[in-house]
């Protein structure tokens, strides 16, 4: 395995997972749940983090019985700070996965789908929706045409003029802490991720450009852009400095530098930290009346909504593309081989390209929970005997619905919390 040395950009958030010293009782749980063992400290002592090894992922924190990792980034007092500003358009760009754990923080059954009771806490609150799940239709148009491009130059050798292709299998590129681990530990691998965006990114950047001007009719450096999401490396990804496209957009239609460059996402909460800013604002998810979309922004099809679970993406990637070639819908629509729990679930599908009136078989493979699955995945590529086309992966087990920033039993301080009552039983 191949690793660089070089961990962070300027301007990156160096590690948002830390260890808290006086709760860690060097059980040993974290570092089972961490795949690229990040995490030191000798059975029984302490425990502490490798900032440049780690990737951001929060398995460790959701998992350790004792509440011992916790957040270095907070942006709910921030968040509040602009929701107060009436100069600033605050928009919330809600994840799919964060509407069906939400509930939990608020009383409600495990798994309640709390999608307009969240739209009307979050107006409540002051902000503008943008319901990531239309970024995430956004973010399938574009992998599935790239994946589409790649195939036909590789299969039928139809490379587009001044355009070169990237290599086959295409990986999905959505997941910010399988992301980085390719890049820190698999670079030679990294001209196999797609070019598109997580669907965060892309939202932020159309907020920032058609939403300010068309949306909401605002001047762009007054939104102020909330990713809202189940994931703790999505805090990270934001303060990469290489996503301030709308800034760089801006500057380029003005004619001139627009000032200090500002990211397209202005601050991340996880579905925790989104409870906790509803909790000081005095808003009850459970009681808020159920409010309508706001437009276009928060309008999606069932290929967003699925994005927020293993095999999600490439189900909505797979149809896109049969789509795209034949126009017509997937038949059945629901492509099953690509669901379930399996840690790696592969299928094949045969599609026919009508600019070529040939068939394709496409082979693809779905990746959940890096720590066990990616490796032999990896090696096949590196080992020029992959059988696979396109690669979906995410790196928490069962994809964002489990991810690093959703609620934990006990309230924060693990399944020991969870089990208090019982603990104090006599």
């Amino acid at each position: 395995m191949e690793r660089i040395t070089k961990s962070f950009q300027s301007g990156e958030i160096q590690g948002v997972i830390a260890i808290d010293a006086r709760r860690c009782k060097g059980c040993d749980t974290c570092k089972r749940h961490c795949a690229t063992k990040a995490i030191t400290g000798m059975f029984g002592a302490v425990h502490a983090i490798d900032t440049a090894k780690c990737i951001n992922c929060g398995q460790c924190l959701v998992n350790c019985p004792f509440g011992a990792p916790y957040e270095t980034v907070d942006a709910v007092e921030a968040v509040l700070s602009k929701l107060k500003d009436s100069d600033t358009t605050v928009v919330g760009i809600i994840a799919p996965a964060v509407r069906v754990a939400i509930g939990e923080e608020f009383g409600m059954h495990p798994g309640s789908l709390a999608t307009l009771r969240m739209y009307g806490a979050m107006h409540k609150a002051g902000f503008k929706i943008f319901d990531n799940n239309y970024a995430a239709d956004l973010t399938i148009m574009e992998e599935g045409t790239e994946f589409i491009h790649r195939v036909r130059a590789a299969v039928f050798g139809d490379e587009a003029p001044g355009h070169k292709s990237g290599p086959l299998p295409q990986f999905t590129s959505c997941c910010p802490a399988w992301v980085r681990y390719i890049e820190l530990n698999y670079p030679a691998l990294i001209p196999h991720l797609s070019s598109a965006k997580s669907p965060q990114q892309m939202a932020g950047a159309v907020a920032k450009t058609y939403g300010s001007a068309k949306v909401w009719n605002v001047k762009s450096a007054n939104v102020y852009t909330v990713g809202i999401m189940p994931c703790t490396a999505k805090k990270f990804e934001a303060s990469r400095p290489e996503f301030r496209s709308a800034c760089a957009y801006q500057s380029k239609e003005q004619g001139a530098s627009s000032g200090t460059p500002y990211p397209d996402i202005d601050a991340v909460l996880t579905t925790r930290d989104l409870a906790r800013l509803l909790k000081k604002m005095g808003i009850d998810l459970a009681k808020s009346p159920e409010t309508a979309d706001d437009g276009i922004l928060a309008r999606y099809s069932g290929a967003g909504t699925i994005f927020g679970n293993t095999g999600g993406v490439m189900e909505a990637a797979v149809r896109t593309v049969h789509a795209v070639l034949t126009g017509k819908e997937l038949e059945p629509l629901e492509f099953k081989p690509v669901r379930g729990l399996k840690g790696v679930k592969t299928a094949s599908v045969t599609l026919m390209d009508t600019k070529f009136n040939k068939e394709a078989t496409v082979n693809v493979a779905v990746v959940h929970g890096l720590r066990e699955n990616i490796t032999p995945v990896l090696d096949e590529i590196l080992a020029g005997r992959s059988p696979y086309h396109f690669i979906e992966v995410m790196n928490c087990p069962g994809g964002c619905i489990n991810g690093g920033g959703q609620p934990i039993p006990g309230g924060g301080s693990g399944w020991l919390g969870a089990m208090t009552p019982l603990l104090a039983w006599k």
